[in-house]
């Protein structure tokens, strides 16, 4: 019989959050699948703040560091989907496409660009094959040591997700798009989806198969926010029996540093903050579409899903998809810039992301899973370079303080006012295509392939 699994609180939630306001309470909730009691609302008019995006090189350069890591998974993926995880060059070639690898590009010097990770063997004359290091094949069984473990997680994921969506129900090649963020298998869809039918099932809708809740759960209707509340409220609590009575202080908004608005933007942000908390849990039939109490479940139901992902972030796009599940506003972007107090949103890299702002700590996570220790370690191994000359960074840590040392030394915000801020055109070269280029401008400078002595031109890797 499986385990009733709670999510673990995370510590960096203990903070006071001044989004929320003082009005958040739990303890007298009543949730169910059918609950209406909340459908009666005293609507207030629209609350438009008109907050300016700034970027933040701290998150910017989040995306920035795994753009070499996202490149060495993709190729580590297709390794081990082969006989003792060694595949020839020539079958890697097939794959071309979806690495983004262009055909002039030798593989086997990419695959050099990372010596700590992929091994290159000669089995035969002409026959080049590659596999995982010793060091990089005992991370890839220890991260799937840790996915075969955190299953009864990864229900209480799907659980909550599906509790907060509006019909208890959503297709499963929606819940696809937050794969990677939780941390769910790829084959999640034949196994977990079917093996914990006291929790929910697969079923057949008129747009495909999708995931339907079927037993609400009070214990797991609880937000991440109303949790931390409460810790707040023992803290205080423990505090006022060991220190004198002291006058009440009002908790204003407080905005990330370099952030300033004008008073009419401050105070609208500040009723915003005392609209009462309304659970991502709760029915939000009753709510009216471009209304405060609308937004704010908004807001709460992508701080929820935020949480629940392994880095506190993802991307915008993920959530457009659910527009229908959770009744999102068609401008779901300006929704997140609009509240920089809780959210921050990268334009950096081909997509936008969003970051849970409270759970960094400059462009670290504050709290990290054993399955996120795995990824940090595998990191410091494709950051090892290809030559270790003079100034080469020895590991990771050096890595980072090498190509982002500047950055974290700088100004965190960038007061950019023109339009062309999307497309983050400030000089920062993608290092994946920097060394795709060369190879292939040394390419152009070989006149013809290697021949054989037989006179047969040699097969190019």
């Amino acid at each position: 019989m499986f385990a009733h699994f709670i999510l673990p609180h995370r510590a960096y939630f203990s903070v006071k959050s001044e989004f929320w306001g003082k009005n958040l309470d739990f303890r007298n909730r009543n949730d169910s699948l059918s609950d209406n009691s909340r459908k009666s609302h005293v609507y207030f008019q629209p609350i438009r703040a008109g907050v300016k995006w700034r970027k933040e090189l701290p998150f910017d350069n989040v995306i920035q560091r795994d753009k070499k890591l996202k490149l060495v998974t993709r190729i580590r993926k297709i390794l081990v989907q082969h006989h003792d995880n060694v595949m020839s060059l020539r079958g890697l070639g097939k794959f071309r496409r979806d690495l983004g690898v262009q055909e002039k590009t030798r593989l086997i010097e990419l695959l050099k660009m990372f010596p700590a990770v992929f091994e290159i063997v000669e089995e035969r004359a002409f026959s080049l094959k590659f596999k995982l290091t010793e060091e990089a094949e005992r991370l890839y069984f220890e991260e799937l040591k840790i996915r075969n473990e955190m299953e009864g997680l990864l229900v209480t994921k799907l659980r909550k997700l599906l509790m907060m969506s509006a019909d208890k129900r959503i297709l499963l090649e929606k819940i696809a798009h937050l794969r990677t963020d939780f941390g769910l298998p790829s084959e999640f869809r034949d196994t977990i989806c079917h093996r914990y039918p006291q929790y929910f099932r697969v079923v057949a809708t008129e747009s495909g198969p999708a995931l339907e809740l079927t037993h609400w759960d009070p214990e797991l209707a609880v937000s991440v926010a109303e949790l931390a509340e409460e810790e707040n409220r023992a803290r205080e609590l423990e505090e006022k029996n060991l220190i004198i009575d002291r006058p009440l202080k009002f908790n204003r908004v407080k905005l990330p540093k370099g952030l300033k608005l004008s008073k009419n933007d401050m105070r609208k942000m500040n009723e915003f903050r005392d609209i009462p908390y309304i659970s991502p849990y709760s029915d939000f039939s009753g709510f009216k579409a471009g209304t405060p109490q609308k937004e704010k479940h908004a807001c709460g139901v992508v701080h929820e899903i935020l949480s629940l992902t392994l880095e506190k972030r993802t991307l915008v796009d993920h959530f457009t998809h659910f527009r229908e599940e959770f009744r999102f506003s068609q401008q779901l972007r300006g929704m997140l810039i609009r509240h920089p107090n809780m959210f921050y949103v990268s334009l950096k890299g081909d997509k936008n992301s969003v970051f849970l702002r409270e759970a960094y700590r400059d462009s670290q996570l504050i709290d990290k899973d054993r399955l996120l220790i795995v990824k940090e370690k595998f990191r410091g191994l494709v950051a090892v370079p290809q030559f270790k000359g003079r100034g080469a960074p020895e590991s990771d840590t050096d890595w980072r303080e090498t190509n982002h040392g500047d950055d974290m030394r700088g100004e965190e915000w960038s007061d950019v006012d023109d339009d062309d801020d999307e497309f983050d055109n400030d000089g920062e070269d993608d290092w994946i295509d920097e060394q795709i280029n060369n190879l292939e401008m040394a390419d152009q400078r070989l006149l013809s392939p290697p021949a054989l002595p037989y006179g047969l031109p040699q097969e190019r890797w």
